[in-house]
């Protein structure tokens, strides 16, 4: 197992009309190697994911309006806040980002994970090789 070459394929997922929660959860899985007849929790086999459109995920219920993400900078009183509409107005991906995080293992892998997930908020941009 441990002298095989780790094979990373590609996925392409279009998040228009998803939910949130599940599409992470998808992603989540990809990202870890979870689908794969050779995973195990303490390596890193998870393939390479790209999510395109997550301007147009969804949220169910008021969650745009009522969910809450809150954060700290560090500073006497440096307490944040935000709704998921404000952000998802600001930077869509960053909700997805945000959830896909969350469902990650806390552990020294979850950066590399983490690192292999590219998020665009409209339709992917053709590149031009050469």
């Amino acid at each position: 197992m441990k002298n095989q070459p780790i094979v990373r394929k590609v996925h392409q997922i279009d998040a228009t009309g998803k939910v949130l929660g599940r599409l992470a959860t998808e992603i989540a899985d990809l990202l870890r190697g979870k689908g794969k007849p050779e995973w195990v929790p303490n390596m890193d086999l998870g393939d390479t994911v790209t999510v395109f459109n997550a301007r147009n995920i969804r949220l169910t219920g008021n969650k745009l309006e009522d969910k809450i993400y809150y954060w700290h900078t560090n500073y006497p009183g440096g307490i944040r806040q935000r709704t998921a509409g404000e952000i998802m107005a600001k930077d869509p991906g960053d909700l997805i980002n945000r959830a896909v995080y969350g469902m990650l293992p806390k552990n020294k892998l979850r950066q590399l994970w983490m690192n292999r997930l590219t998020i665009y908020a409209d339709e992917m941009k053709e590149t031009k090789n050469g």
